[in-house]
């Protein structure tokens, strides 16, 4: 299927009938045992985009069932969470050589199930949905048990005959595995602080190279898009990292080296504000002077007739 366009699904029932499942027992909302997913066809090389939230959990495996979202892929591991959101391509490859066992939970939501509830905007602001494969959640033992729990209860509730109450039961233990899942990544972010301290380091490495004379005419200021490229981390995965680790985001970051490298030429060179300014890459001279006077509280000529530096 190289080269062909991914299959839309538009529906939680859609999605199961591809899979061979039993129908949904609610048109916007399914919970899969993975374990009971039939074997893939092999050779298999299916890639989808869907109208609908993921949330996954494999506890263990005994699989050889690759999955790329993106342009990455990684396996199916022990403790490992993963999120994708509307629209997002991925796609399923199986090793025709090897039969796929796999056990977890995979909950299937679209966004309609929230509509009219809190968590319908709250749940676009979970910046983990927009981030890499290999970026997954790794969870402790303990952490395991917490969210498989929210898996079971959310299991016995989908079970039951649907009422006036289940919609809304639903949505608090999914709203709760989010938040959870939320702390955890915080956990994450510190725990493998060795690691993230190594990126922290890479990133003041690339700004210093991007903030050369040389870069800085060739490409102009850097974005976040453009440094997250560069770390191969996903921008919204890089800003949180950042934000935990030392308290700015990425744009922040990219901020303080410009006024870095502005308050030089101020103390340094006697360029004038436009001159300073075109060469930090910046198209109209104006936009500087107000991102300088906002992180200094001084205008840069303020900020040069004072001598600080």
């Amino acid at each position: 299927m190289a080269g062909n366009p991914p299959l839309k699904i538009r529906s939680v029932q859609e999605l199961l009938q591809l899979r061979g499942l039993p129908d949904t027992k609610h048109p916007l909302v399914s919970l899969v045992n993975i374990s009971a997913l039939p074997h893939l066809p092999k050779p298999l090389d299916l890639s989808v985009t869907t109208d609908l939230y993921f949330i996954g959990i494999s506890p263990s495996t005994q699989a050889c069932l690759k999955m790329k979202y993106g342009q990455q892929a990684y396996d199916f591991d022990k403790g490992m969470m993963k999120f994708i959101a509307p629209g997002r391509v991925f796609s399923f490859n199986a090793d025709q050589a090897e039969e796929i066992t796999l056990s977890g939970w995979l909950l299937l939501l679209h966004p309609d199930f929230l509509w009219n509830h809190p968590l319908a905007q709250k749940i676009k602001q979970y910046e983990f949905f927009d981030y890499a494969v290999n970026e997954a959640l790794f969870l402790s033992d303990g952490e395991e048990k917490i969210i498989n729990g929210l898996f079971q209860h959310i299991e016995q509730e989908y079970n039951n005959n649907i009422d006036k109450f289940s919609q809304g039961i639903i949505i608090s233990l999914i709203e709760s595995m989010l938040g959870y899942s939320e702390r955890f990544y915080q956990r994450q972010f510190i725990t493998r602080e060795i690691t993230h301290h190594g990126i922290v380091s890479q990133l003041e490495t690339l700004l210093e190279e991007a903030f050369s004379p040389k870069a800085l005419k060739e490409h102009g200021v850097p974005t976040v898009k453009d440094i997250s490229a560069r770390l191969n981390i996903s921008p919204n995965y890089l800003s949180t990292l950042l934000k935990t680790l030392t308290g700015n985001s990425t744009q922040q970051h990219i901020q303080e080296k410009i006024i870095e490298k502005a308050k030089e030429k101020l103390m340094m060179t006697d360029l004038s504000v436009n001159e300073i300014a075109f060469e930090l890459g910046f198209e109209y001279p104006q936009s500087f002077s107000k991102l300088f006077k906002t992180k200094m509280q001084l205008s840069p000529l303020e900020f040069r007739k004072s001598g600080r530096f």
